[in-house]
């Protein structure tokens, strides 16, 4: 029961649209099954990592140091303003040449970054993320505070396997529709990826700022 328990609690928190969502699905839709894999387990791991430390005394740290919180949005407000300007500079720059004309270039996709700078980029969304950590740490490890000493590890266990399950359904999802993409729906993908970051940061700002009153 602790461990179904565990499940619904954390389907419930990672299945509202969140970066390291968005990093998931358009791994999936833009790189295919493999870098779409990548992204699907890095962010399976940060999380299980994650709720692990919840489950520690980590999360009586946040509660006692409120600064920690506003440390944590603006480094996420850095990171989410660094990629999600860099998603829209590609199509910026490609749409206009020297002389005003459009480029011969327009239609073209920007290079997928390597594999490790993925994983990199992975682990950024799933760390740089403050309510991704408050969240997991702080709510989760609150609940598995909450249960009985032997249901503590299953109710962990059921957290965990909601990120895996939930990261491996963005990924099928994300795969299926891979090869069906053309060239426009990819430029329209990134930005729209661009553009809710640029919320998503916006977002953290108005947190952050709220702190300070």
């Amino acid at each position: 029961m602790s461990y179904f328990t565990g499940l619904a609690l954390g389907l419930a928190m990672i299945l509202p649209i969140g970066p390291q969502n968005l990093f998931v699905l358009n791994s999936a839709l833009l790189g295919g099954w493999r870098r779409g894999t990548i992204a699907a387990l890095t962010a399976s791991v940060c999380d299980t990592l994650l709720i692990a430390l919840g489950a520690t005394s980590v999360a009586a740290i946040f509660a006692r140091y409120p600064l920690l919180r506003l440390a944590l949005l603006t480094l996420g407000i850095m990171f989410l303003l660094i990629l999600g300007i860099g998603s829209l500079r590609p199509v910026a720059e490609a749409a206009v040449s020297k002389d005003g004309a459009i480029t011969a270039n327009q239609h073209a996709t920007p290079q997928a970054p390597s594999l490790p700078r993925l994983v990199l980029v992975g682990i950024g969304f799933s760390w740089g993320n403050p309510h991704a950590i408050l969240d997991t740490v702080a709510v989760l490890g609150a609940a598995i505070a909450a249960q009985a000493a032997t249901a503590r590890l299953p109710f962990a266990a059921g957290a965990v396997t909601a990120s895996w399950l939930f990261f491996l359904l963005l990924l099928i999802v994300g795969a299926a529709f891979s090869a069906r993409l053309s060239r426009w729906a990819t430029r329209w993908i990134r930005r729209g990826s661009g553009s809710l970051m640029l919320v998503f940061a916006l977002l953290l700002a108005i947190e952050a700022v709220g702190l300070l009153h």
